[in-house]
């Protein structure tokens, strides 16, 4: 029985270790703070966003993300009541080549956010709140360096009570009666972005404190004991992108996630973002040995945009699924100068 135990929990633990420890997301590009705390208070107005995400539809018990995440300046610029992308005239381009042309840094200021993550993968079941704290500094006229700090908790749930262990032993000791098994640890994450009006690079660290997990209420014993405790280990991220122009209407944006989670392969994405003036964008995500997806979004006004995205994996797990979606809900608070766009992240 306890053997049994062992294997079923060897496998959700590695599913959830190895495989994807941390929600997967394919539109950070909307929502770097999801990644990196260091850009709470990039904007000068209050970014509140709302994801949800349906993995791997069809097969049961697939993982389901929602997030919340709310990040601004703690201090706003002193911008014009009105910015040239609030007129939106009539066959021009607010965010052409003008503008960027004209483009200053933000002055040096610091941010706050919140973030809110309830992920679900069968039985287990992981819900994190934080806080952030970032700051900016100048490093040239257009050019800001941002660091920033997460601190939190994330309560692992295992629902005992959804374990099948076949009909010759329905029941296991280790963890009979059990119900819902909750074990609680901190969750802090640390970042750097440098950014500037054509370019970003960003470092991250999730999960900087390495925590042991286990389920079994020291129940087992013996060497088994060992397989039974999993483990939350640090998340590295590096990102970059840059942005240039088609033509004046249509800007292109490549770009590049790695990441990096002992003793998983590193995982690689490669972006192509394309935005027409500051109205709508389609996209797509290239993982390496993984899969692909296409993104599509518009900014229906500039205090509320939305996207969606839908992701393809190449893997085996294509035979048991239809794919992943995802959609995420901006809103842009205070956002009085009129911008129907991120000005700093794109």
């Amino acid at each position: 029985m306890k053997n049994r135990l062992t294997a079923l929990l060897l496998v959700l633990l590695a599913f959830q270790v190895h495989a994807q420890q941390r929600p997967h997301y394919t539109q950070y590009i909307l929502n770097n703070f999801i990644i990196n705390p260091a850009v709470a208070g990039i904007e000068n107005y209050w970014d509140v966003k709302v994801s949800h995400r349906q993995q791997w539809v069809g097969l049961d018990g697939a993982p389901q993300t929602t997030y919340l995440t709310v990040q601004g300046p703690l201090h706003k610029s002193d911008y014009e009541q009105e910015s040239v992308t609030g007129f939106h005239a009539s066959g021009e381009n607010p965010r052409g080549r003008a503008y960027w042309q004209d483009y200053t840094a933000p002055d040096p200021h610091g941010g706050f956010g919140l973030t809110v993550i309830n992920d679900r993968t069968g039985p287990l079941n992981r819900f994190s709140a934080s806080a952030a704290f970032a700051y900016h500094i100048g490093l040239s006229p257009k050019t800001n360096l941002s660091a920033g700090l997460q601190a939190g908790i994330q309560q692992m749930n295992l629902n005992a009570g959804k374990l099948d262990f076949g009909t010759l032993n329905p029941v296991d000791p280790a963890v009979a009666g059990s119900g819902k098994i909750n074990k609680i640890r901190p969750d802090l994450s640390a970042g750097l972005w440098l950014y500037s009006s054509n370019y970003f690079v960003g470092l991250a660290a999730q999960n900087i404190i390495p925590e042991g997990v286990g389920f079994d209420g020291g129940r087992v014993v013996g060497d088994s004991i060992v397989l039974l405790k999993g483990k939350l280990v640090p998340h590295l991220f590096f990102s970059a992108g840059y942005r240039t122009f088609l033509s004046e209407d249509i800007s292109l944006l490549p770009s590049l996630m790695v990441k990096y989670v002992q003793p998983a392969p590193v995982s690689v994405d490669f972006n192509l973002k394309a935005q027409y003036q500051d109205l709508f964008w389609v996209g797509g995500t290239v993982r390496y040995k993984d899969g692909f997806a296409a993104m599509v979004g518009m900014n229906i006004n500039s205090g509320i945009n939305i996207g969606y995205s839908y992701d393809f994996t190449a893997t085996r797990l294509n035979t048991v699924s239809y794919g992943t979606h995802e959609i995420v809900v901006g809103f842009s608070l205070g956002n009085k100068y009129g911008d129907w766009c991120p000005r700093n992240i794109w």
